[in-house]
Formats: structure tokens, C-alpha cells, sequence
């Protein structure tokens, strides 16, 4: 009798994990969109048109000009890295994408200097601040675990 009741319990479990895994899986997902829509809403702050020397002020997210920034962010799927973890990432894939966020030196022979102009770290600080991320988290983890 009890290694019948053991052997329910264990079943139990093993379901409860599973469920938890999805949900992680689920948190992340949703966490990595909202931060590729949070990224993208933060590149609209300006705009100008090609050609025209018109950059968003220092400091500021950089200018939308043909839009190929914006575009490049990406959320990426979710990938196990434990038993009920997963991660996901957002970034953009641009190839100057980096050197907007931090500044430095560029173009031929390295002799422009591009101040920061950061986008990304300034999307996720208003994202983890305005509480939306957690909720967002939670409720996408309770609703594949069952808690709703």
C-alpha cells in the first residue's frame, strides 16, 4: 500500500516539474518579447531623414533613419539551460548596433568618435521599473502551471 501511494506521489511531481519548466519557459518568452517591443518603442524617439545632419542628442537613443536598427532587434525562443530553466535574449543583430549603445571610435582609420547613444540598457531599466516585466512573468508562469 504505501509503495503505491509513494509511486502516486512521485507521478505527482514529476508533473508538477514539468509544468513548472513550462512556465519558466513561457516567463521568459514573454519577458523577451516585451523587451524587443520595449526596444523598438525607445528607437522611435527620433527621427531624420537620410542625408540630413539631424542626430538625436547625445545620450538619447540614436535616430531613426532607414529603420534597419529597429528592425534587427530581435526576442530570441527561449532555450533550456536546467532542469526548469530557460532563458531568452532581445538584441539587436545590426553591425553597428554595439557602437550605438556605447559610443567609440569608427568609420575609416577609426577617426570619428560616435558618443553613446544608448537604447537597449535604458529599455530594460524602464521595462524592470515599471513593474511590467514581473507581471508579465508571473502571469504567463501561472497560467502554464495552473494557478489561475
Amino acid at each position: 500500500m504505501a509503495d503505491v501511494q509513494v509511486g502516486a506521489l512521485v507521478v505527482a511531481l514529476e508533473g508538477y516539474g514539468r509544468r513548472a519548466s513550462d512556465g519558466a519557459r513561457a516567463a521568459a518568452d514573454v519577458m523577451a518579447l516585451a523587451s524587443e517591443r520595449e526596444i523598438k518603442t525607445t528607437l522611435r524617439t527620433y527621427t531624420h531623414s537620410k542625408g540630413t545632419l539631424t542626430p538625436s542628442p547625445p545620450g538619447s537613443p540614436p535616430a531613426l533613419v532607414s529603420g534597419g536598427l529597429r528592425r534587427s532587434v530581435k526576442a530570441r525562443r527561449p532555450r533550456q539551460t536546467g532542469a526548469a530553466r530557460w532563458e531568452a535574449h532581445t538584441a539587436p543583430s545590426i553591425e553597428y548596433s554595439r557602437i550605438q549603445e556605447l559610443g567609440g571610435w569608427t568609420g575609416r582609420g577609426h577617426l570619428s568618435y560616435l558618443p553613446p547613444r544608448p537604447y537597449v540598457g535604458p529599455s530594460h531599466i524602464r521595462l524592470m521599473a515599471s513593474g511590467e516585466l514581473e507581471r508579465q512573468a508571473r502571469a504567463a508562469f501561472a497560467a502554464k502551471v495552473g494557478l489561475t
